[in-house]
């Protein structure tokens, strides 16, 4: 004889639906303790895997963002440092109007200030690096800033050199003025050069020449500071973008998920029931043979 339990159509019938019922229970619940619907390949292997692409995109991206946001404190200090060379140079300025009416001696102790304010504009511009790059004191120096893995996706910035010899030299100065490319022989000039008020006059068109470098040099900065500041922010929507795009695919939605918990727990009862009014019904019959 065969040990076989041999069951009825609806009997099968209802046991099935109650595993496919426990199973889809199964997911939802899962969905609901993780937060996913696609936590895995195995659930969906279209969505899990453009969901981690486009998240790889973004965690790619984030990378660059924080680099462009170094980029802008680098530019930051560099602007900076050129808007403080320009108030040194006004400073200077200032001295030399004051100069034109000074005694002798008075103008001997404001051509020792006007040294000493020039070496401290020096000072000021090699100190302004950040990050080891320094910006204003060197044509040589450049800041790269890239913003996606695509090669040409990126912007070169190039240094500029502010310090005094360099600003003086940019404004064509002859060793006729009486100002040497350091300042250094500007207290020499008012000591020893019978028309002082020449030599006045032509240093503090040399110092406007050297502030309207500064100034130019300053905007430009400043305007790749704003355009950066631009890029930081679309970067920062593409991110958010891409992470949404990919919570699209994979997160579940937790309104519909518990209704689906609901809907199918139900689903479960009535199908016990059914169960038991199908076993109810089979030992119905088999009293009829007793």
């Amino acid at each position: 004889m065969s040990s076989n339990v041999v069951l009825t159509a609806a009997t099968r019938q209802n046991l099935l639906s109650l595993q496919g019922i426990g199973n889809t229970t199964s997911t939802t619940q899962e969905a609901l303790a993780t937060g996913l619907k696609v936590a895995s390949a195995v659930d969906n292997a279209v969505s899990f895997f453009q969901a981690q692409s486009l998240n790889n995109r973004a965690s790619a991206l984030s990378e660059y963002k924080a680099s462009i946001d170094q980029s802008i404190s680098s530019l930051t200090t560099a602007t900076q440092a050129s808007q403080s060379v320009v108030t040194i140079l006004q400073q200077l300025q200032g001295l030399l109007d004051s100069a034109k009416t000074e005694t002798a001696s008075q103008q001997k102790a404001s051509a020792q200030q006007f040294d000493t304010l020039a070496a401290q504009l020096n000072n000021l511009v090699n100190d302004a690096s950040y990050q080891g790059l320094n910006l204003v004191n060197s044509t040589a120096s450049v800041l790269t800033v890239q913003f996606s893995t695509t090669s040409s996706s990126l912007l070169k910035i190039h240094g500029t050199n502010q310090l005094v010899s360099k600003l003086v030299t940019a404004a064509k100065i002859s060793k006729a003025s009486h100002l040497a490319t350091s300042f250094t022989g500007l207290s020499k000039g008012w000591s020893t050069v019978s028309n002082k008020t020449s030599i006045f006059n032509n240093a503090f068109n040399v110092l406007q020449a050297a502030i309207g470098t500064s100034q130019s040099d300053a905007q430009s900065l400043g305007g790749n500071v704003t355009f950066l500041n631009t890029r930081l922010d679309f970067t920062s929507q593409y991110i958010t973008t891409l992470q949404g795009g990919a919570d699209k695919l994979t997160v579940a939605d937790v309104n519909v998920e518990s209704t689906n918990l609901v809907t199918l727990q139900t689903q479960q009862q009535l199908a016990i029931q059914s169960l038991s009014i199908a076993t109810q019904s089979e030992s119905n019959v088999l009293r009829l043979f007793h």
